[in-house]
């Protein structure tokens, strides 16, 4: 099983991700954003977001796949994901493969995000990298917010302003996993 943890930049999700592995230690952590980092040290990515390319979603999928049928063990995944297209593509070749996906998706108001977003230090070595970083995380918020209509009619939607222990109990309950209670 994969649980999908989708929303904004600043929505939690690996925040509540900790919070789960923390409560459900058989679980494995999956980053997706690594395989971009991997990519964009070999490739050019002409829009500058890795999700445009058609391998960034193809070994996503199939890294996730690989994780779950190797080692037997649900995955947790923070990404956010927000193409209906790109949903579908990596989605479909997990159902493809037979591994159950469970989604969820954090739904944070406009102003948390923003003051979220502010508050972390992304590049703190490199203030202006930290400057667009943070203008490209804020520049999201409104497809992400208007992406929630968008998601798969099975998406959990989770209000993203719950502590994150509240959030856990909700996901490991929805999933059916006891998170060590």
């Amino acid at each position: 099983m994969i649980v999908w943890m989708n929303g904004a930049f600043g929505s939690g999700k690996t925040t509540l991700v900790e919070e789960l592995r923390s409560r459900w230690p058989e679980a494995l952590v999956y980053d997706p954003e690594l395989v971009g980092y991997v990519l964009r040290e070999i490739v050019e990515v002409p829009t500058g977001d890795f999700q445009d390319l058609r391998l960034w979603r193809r070994q996503v999928a199939d890294l996730a796949a690989g994780l779950v049928e190797e080692y037997g063990r649900p995955l947790l995944v923070p990404m956010t994901l927000i193409d209906p297209g790109y949903v579908g593509e990596i989605f479909g070749r997990l159902k493809d493969a037979g591994i159950e996906v469970q989604h969820f998706f954090l739904k944070v108001s406009r102003e948390t995000l923003e003051a979220r977003i502010d508050g972390r230090s992304f590049t703190p070595d490199d203030p202006e990298q930290d400057a667009r970083v943070r203008r490209w995380c804020k520049d999201r918020i409104e497809p992400c917010l208007a992406a929630a209509d968008r998601l798969p009619s099975e998406t959990v939607f989770l209000d993203g302003e719950l502590p994150s222990t509240r959030l856990a109990d909700l996901v490991l309950a929805r999933v059916g996993a006891d998170g060590g209670r």
